[in-house]
């Protein structure tokens, strides 16, 4: 496995830990419909979040959360309405970002709630 994707599931998995010390409840993980893909998506109370992870060894150049640009945003809102309405979820759902600095001197984790804001309708 490539470097980058092993920092991605090392990431990934650090966040999975953070969101269950929260209280968060995982309902699944790398959820895919067809190339929509969700890394992570748990239950808080009556709340379904959607959470996308980036993980990098530094922001010197980019924040990690700054690599959730618009097409990704738009791509995360489709998905998570898909799921919603795939589920029947008659409660609320959200979109966060777990922004990841993992290096062999830091392991730093930024939770933006309600990172992506919708456009319409959201199930």
């Amino acid at each position: 496995m490539a470097k980058h994707n092993e920092l991605g599931k090392q990431g990934e998995q650090m966040a999975q830990e953070y969101l269950r010390k929260k209280g968060y409840t995982i309902l699944d993980t790398n959820w895919k419909l067809g190339d929509l893909e969700v890394d992570i998506i748990a239950q808080q109370g009556d709340t379904i979040v959607f959470v996308e992870v980036k993980t990098r060894t530094s922001d010197w150049f980019q924040r990690p959360e700054m690599a959730v640009d618009k097409r990704r945003q738009r791509r995360l809102c489709i998905a998570a309405n898909a799921y919603l309405k795939y589920h029947r979820w008659q409660g609320y759902g959200r979109i966060d970002i777990i922004a990841i600095i993992l290096n062999d001197t830091r392991q730093d984790i930024n939770h933006i709630e309600n990172a992506v804001s919708p456009r319409g309708r959201f199930y």
